[in-house]
């Protein structure tokens, strides 16, 4: 879940999450035919970032998005981009086929074998704000000129829902998310053969929500037998259920006013996902129930209508911590978790101090149970950011991602 455009009083925060100033839209500069490659899976070019663009990202644009400097290995080589359209299924809906999309990032080098990077992106409020449509994307495109940059090969799915997907947005639920990332990872390595390249192996990465998708993703991949090198995430908020009772029974005096739409975007999804008719009208107020409807749809709305203090906008019975356990809703929430398994993957979770919507407890949940379990030397590590805000811990991170995979 991740600090971006919202619902409420985060109406300043739209602004910060606008395309840096002077990005060159993707989309204006595709010209390119899809190419299809069988099995219903087709990749189109949508654009070109040379090395000036991609340094003017790391050295600009981040800073301006992230509100902290920090110092990036400088890109070296132009990327090509490509949105990636693939078939996939709908677990909570009996296997229902859908089509999604995303983005694969490819250096313009000599090299055709290369580290490949799959990218889980964070909460976002348009339903374009993701990898494959990537100047709307200000993470994706610090990861871009970070990786793709640098000679790795950069992939990430837009998930069910976003992009140009025609499914409601599908927002935490966990089998769904963990079928579009491996689906997309799948179709990539599809797309890179038909362009005659290959990966000399898979890191796994994501911020906030994508922290969350990441962890999701790299549990199904262990289970499938598919080798992953290393996986890292920023304030990923292993266990949902810890993150949403602490804003409902133990509020902070820096959470962020955006959580509002941690609730919205989760209640409606689990709702349309899962089959519940309901399941949203009951966790919201009579007054808020239509407002938080059109906030998920997308529909015309007033975000400052949406109350930020969750009292005004959540049924007083749901700040009972035993009812929201029983609940339809909590008892949903209680299973989108993305840490309780035996992890045989090097993790690193990296996590701020003064992160405004992930706790460091919530941030630290890998490494702690995996110790509970009796693993002297965990596989899954929490690697503190300093007292970084939730997207400067992202920012703070990412270079420190960068070099620890440099080194696997």
């Amino acid at each position: 879940m991740t600090a971006r455009r919202l619902i409420a009083a985060a109406t300043a925060a739209l602004a910060l999450m606008v395309a840096p100033a002077g990005a060159v839209a993707a989309d204006t500069a595709a010209s390119a035919a899809p190419v299809a490659i069988g099995g219903g899976i087709s990749y189109q070019l949508i654009g070109r970032w040379d090395v000036d663009k991609l340094n003017q990202i790391l050295t600009k644009d981040t800073p301006a998005f992230a509100g902290i400097t920090e110092t990036y290995t400088p890109a070296t080589n132009a990327v090509r981009l490509y949105r990636v359209t693939y078939p996939s299924v709908i677990p909570e809906r009996n296997s229902r086929p859908t089509v999604a999309t995303g983005l694969v990032a490819v250096p313009e080098i000599a090299a055709t074998a290369l580290p490949l990077v799959s990218y889980q992106h964070g909460t976002v409020y348009g339903k374009q704000e993701v990898p494959s449509y990537p100047d709307q994307s200000p993470e994706t495109q610090l990861m871009i000129a970070q990786f793709a940059g640098q000679g790795y090969l950069l992939i990430g799915a837009d998930y069910f829902g976003m992009g140009a997907s025609t499914e409601q947005e599908g927002y935490m639920v966990k089998a769904s998310h963990q079928q579009a990332t491996t689906d997309m990872l799948t179709a990539s390595r599809a797309v890179l053969a038909d362009m005659k390249l290959s990966d000399t192996g898979l890191y796994l990465a994501g911020w906030s929500q994508g922290g969350f998708v990441t962890m999701a993703m790299l549990e199904k991949l262990e289970r499938d037998g598919v080798p992953v090198k290393a996986t890292a995430t920023a304030s990923a908020p292993l266990d949902v259920f810890a993150a949403l009772n602490g804003f409902l029974n133990f509020p902070r005096q820096n959470d962020a006013v955006w959580v509002n739409s941690l609730f919205i975007l989760s209640s409606f999804s689990f709702e349309t996902y899962y089959g519940i008719p309901g399941l949203a009208r009951s966790l919201f107020t009579d007054d808020t129930y239509e407002l938080a409807k059109k906030a998920y749809l997308r529909e015309p709305f007033d975000p400052a209508a949406i109350p930020t203090d969750l009292k005004k906008l959540i049924r007083p019975e749901y700040f009972d911590a035993q009812f929201f356990a029983a609940s339809a809703y909590g008892r949903l929430i209680a299973e989108t978790q993305a840490y309780r398994w035996v992890i045989r993957t090097p993790v690193r979770n990296y996590y701020g101090e003064a992160d405004e919507a992930i706790t460091v407890g919530v941030a630290k949940m890998a490494e702690t149970w995996q110790r509970a379990m009796g693993a002297g030397n965990p596989m899954a590590e929490a690697v503190s950011t300093g007292p970084t805000s939730h997207r400067g811990t992202f920012a703070r991170a990412v270079p420190q991602w960068k070099v620890w995979f440099d080194g696997k």
